[in-house]
């Protein structure tokens, strides 16, 4: 587990991400003729495959520089190949992008853009909260509350999709840890199974962020490629490199953790150190380290 934050621990601050974007971020590619269909699909037989069309996304590039954006969008450094930017930013010219959503929690404060009834409840009603990020959660717990949670989620990643990006980052996949026993393992593989079948329709690939334990399950959700937040720290990016190959990011956030990531997996896998609240370049706190 963690040591230093709970899983997913990533978050951006969406009015820093609108507001830092980069003026003059260009969209790397029209939608293609796959990405037209923005159909919500309803929930899949847990036991059926997700990969129908995944043949067709075309992965990030495995051992490339990479750069973690989620909060707040900047000029790439020199040399960065792959950048993951939250989905109200454009994406970077030139360059694979990845779109980051959070898919299993509200924002912090958000939770009146939701659906009442989406919100995860005690038997109480009071909603569960991720207890680091104060964000709700969301009640997947139902095959209709899944498919109503995943087609807000889906509209994001049709703005991903028009807007160009190449690959989507779905967050909080672990939130079930979270849920005070509310939510199982069984609730977020079936919806973020939703989410992959989307995704690929739209012509875009799927990210796995965080949850090694889920990993293995990786052919029937859908799954595409890794990200994975302090597998160096935590000594796991093996657990990740099982399922997807090389085609795992890392991103640390002590030198410890990235001198390990380095030392072990540096020259298979992207490895980036970003500092913990993951800001734009020239803004106080910036870090970012490769191997």
């Amino acid at each position: 587990m963690n040591t230093l934050l709970p899983r997913s621990a990533r978050r951006l601050v969406t009015s820093v991400a609108a507001t830092a974007a980069v003026a003059g971020s260009l969209f790397l590619f029209p939608p293609t003729s796959a990405q037209a269909d923005t159909d919500t699909d309803a929930d899949p037989d847990p036991g059926t495959s997700a990969n129908a069309t995944a043949a067709a996304v075309a992965l990030p590039p495995a051992h490339a520089n990479f750069d973690y954006q989620i909060g707040g969008a900047y000029t790439p450094p020199t040399g960065v190949k792959v950048v993951s930017r939250d989905h109200t930013a454009a994406p970077a010219q030139g360059i694979y992008n990845i779109c980051y959503v959070n898919a299993f929690q509200t924002q912090r404060g958000a939770e009146k853009e939701w659906r009442d009834d989406l919100l995860l409840r005690r038997d109480d009603g009071t909603v569960v909260y991720d207890g680091f990020w104060k964000e709700a959660l969301l009640d997947l717990r139902t095959p209709e509350k899944r498919s109503a949670v995943a087609e807000k989620v889906n509209g994001w990643i049709d703005e991903c999709a028009n807007k160009g990006f190449q690959a989507v980052e779905p967050d909080n996949y672990d939130s079930f840890t979270r849920s005070d026993d509310l939510l199982t393992d069984a609730d977020a593989k079936a919806y973020i199974t939703l989410l992959s079948e989307h995704t690929h329709k739209r012509g875009l690939a799927i990210a796995q962020k965080n949850t090694s334990e889920l990993s293995e399950d990786r052919a029937t959700t859908g799954l595409d490629f890794a990200i994975a937040e302090e597998c160096g720290q935590n000594n796991e990016c093996g657990d990740y490199t099982k399922a997807f190959g090389n085609h795992v990011i890392a991103i640390e956030y002590t030198s410890k953790g990235l001198s390990t990531a380095c030392r072990k997996w540096g020259d298979s896998l992207s490895v980036v150190r970003r500092d913990l609240d993951v800001v734009p370049v020239g803004t106080k706190g910036y870090v970012r380290q490769t191997c």
